[in-house]
């Protein structure tokens, strides 16, 4: 069984907070839920920078079969 882990997506959306992008992933993982949620107000501050009316976070399970897809994905290796 794999490991789960939380990531930590940080989201660029409309004035509405309708219409959201994933704009980044904090580099941290996080072993549950609660911490994840716990670290999203710093996460928020150090991405203030962002070019959206509204930004938010959002915690992601992953494990580590999904992760390393997803990195697969970013190295043009993957479909």
């Amino acid at each position: 069984m794999d490991q789960v882990f939380y990531l930590l997506a940080i989201m660029g959306c409309s004035d509405d907070n309708l219409d959201c992008r994933q704009a980044r992933i904090e580099p941290a993982r996080y072993t549950s839920y609660a911490s994840c949620q716990e670290a999203m107000a710093d996460a928020l501050r150090r991405n203030t920078d962002l070019d959206y009316p509204v930004i938010a976070g959002a915690c992601q399970r992953q494990t580590q079969e999904m992760a390393r897809q997803a990195a697969q994905k970013l190295d043009g290796k993957g479909r």
